[in-house]
């Protein structure tokens, strides 16, 4: 049951840092002008990126691992939740991460207001995933 609780708290430094982004880190880029907002934001998930893929893969392998060994449904659930981040970051949201990066901070603009935007939006979708694995991985242990 170890590797159950290294997933769970795996799963809740990705969640706590998904959670961070969502409600303090990005709401406040919003309120800067287009180029300060993306001379913030090209940084900021320079360093953000490895360490959130990291854990979400190594919740994902964790709980799926204890799911194979104990054979418990909720950790099966919790894995398939923060594993679904990497299948949406990489399909959906990498589209507007290679924009964003390829985009000159003098050459920012509306359209990079929209893609910051659309980001926002869809890095809420990780922060929800993060925390129904968080959910999903404690009720396995709630379990007899």
């Amino acid at each position: 049951m170890f590797t159950a609780l290294l997933a769970l708290v795996t799963a809740a430094l990705f969640a706590g840092g998904a959670l961070y982004v969502s409600v303090a880190e990005h709401p406040a880029r919003m309120r800067l002008a287009e180029p300060a907002a993306l001379a913030q934001w090209q940084p900021s998930y320079a360093r953000a990126a490895p360490l959130q893929a990291g854990l979400a893969l190594l919740s994902f392998l964790l709980g799926a691992w204890t799911w194979w060994t104990l054979g418990d449904p909720w950790l099966l659930a919790g894995a398939l939740a923060i594993g679904a981040n990497i299948p949406l970051t990489l399909l959906v949201i990498m589209p507007a991460n290679r924009r964003l990066k390829a985009t000159d901070i003098e050459a920012a603009g509306p359209e990079t207001r929209v893609l910051l935007a659309r980001w926002g939006s869809l890095h809420a979708l990780r922060t929800l995933l993060g925390l129904a694995a968080v959910a999903l991985y404690f009720i396995a242990f709630l379990q007899p």
